[in-house]
């Protein structure tokens, strides 16, 4: 287990975690010097052989008293990702295998929860059998912002008909709008930006209270650097003004801090800092 927020446990789901594009393609307006800064403030992110960095692509398990939630589903396995070699056509155990670590199958999970539609995002929405793409988690709800959804339907790409039509066509599609209320103790945050529906999860039980950033943020160090833009925003200013509004919450609630992409520990706290933010590990506090 990674934490617990008052009756809820949470456990982090591994699918990868490796070098992913060098830091100057990834933030392109934060100058020259961006890995030196990264490395600075998330010490050993940037991987000495290839200078890229380095990000976790993971899930996080809710078992609250009522629900199995898991946030993100990641990669996948057999998914069409050309562009990307180490996702494409993938065969790994690491993700279910953490599934089981924390005493579960496939078959318990009652919610599946879609920050955005992004490949790294939905790709265990889905495996194959039998040459046919059927939802992983049989007794599932599947949660997708539904403006997400939209432009992946119209795009009508691998990623939609991989990891997103099958979930729709067995039924189990539920498209959503930030604000939703999952369970008794877990909400969507808005926070537009990174794409057009993108949400953050809010999860608050017995007084404790956390938050999931999803693509929020990808290191930590935009916490010092909330202005970065990321490559794969699809409204670049929009993301900035979700991501200071999202750090702004954390910092005035003192709440616990999940990274999507974050590098274990992958939980921290967020305080305001001169005119930006200061991230530290919950492992430190």
């Amino acid at each position: 287990m990674l934490c617990r927020i008052g009756e809820v446990e949470v456990w982090r789901l591994l699918d990868m975690h490796g070098p992913f594009m060098a830091p100057e393609e990834l933030f392109p307006n934060a100058g020259a010097d961006v890995a030196r800064i990264i490395e600075n403030h998330v010490p050993g992110c940037i991987c000495r052989e290839t200078g890229r960095l380095i990000l976790p692509v993971q899930g996080f398990l809710l078992i609250t008293p009522h629900h199995r939630i898991l946030i993100d589903s990641c990669v996948g396995n057999d998914k069409t990702v050309p562009t990307f070699p180490d996702w494409h056509k993938r065969s790994d155990t690491r993700f279910l295998s953490s599934l089981a670590a924390a005493g579960l199958t496939v078959s318990d999970i009652d919610y599946v929860l879609c920050t955005h539609l992004h490949t790294d995002h939905v790709g265990w929405n889905t495996r194959l059998e039998d040459g046919r793409w059927v939802p992983t988690f049989p007794k599932a709800r599947y949660l997708m912002p539904a403006a997400d959804e939209s432009v992946q339907k119209v795009r009508n790409t691998d990623l939609y008909v991989e990891s997103v039509l099958p979930v729709i066509a067995a039924g189990q599609a539920e498209l959503v709008d930030a604000g939703h209320i999952l369970d008794d103790c877990v909400s969507l945050i808005p926070t537009p930006g990174h794409t057009p529906g993108h949400v953050s999860v809010r999860v608050a039980s017995r007084g404790k209270e956390a938050i999931v950033t999803g693509d929020a943020l990808h290191t930590a160090a935009q916490c010092w650097h909330p202005e970065w833009h990321f490559r794969f925003d699809v409204d670049a200013e929009q993301a900035v003004k979700s991501r200071r509004r999202l750090l702004e919450t954390a910092s005035e609630a003192d709440c616990v801090v999940l990274g999507s992409h974050f590098s274990l520990p992958s939980v921290g706290r967020i305080a305001a800092f001169q005119n930006a933010f200061h991230w530290t590990d919950l492992t430190e506090t």
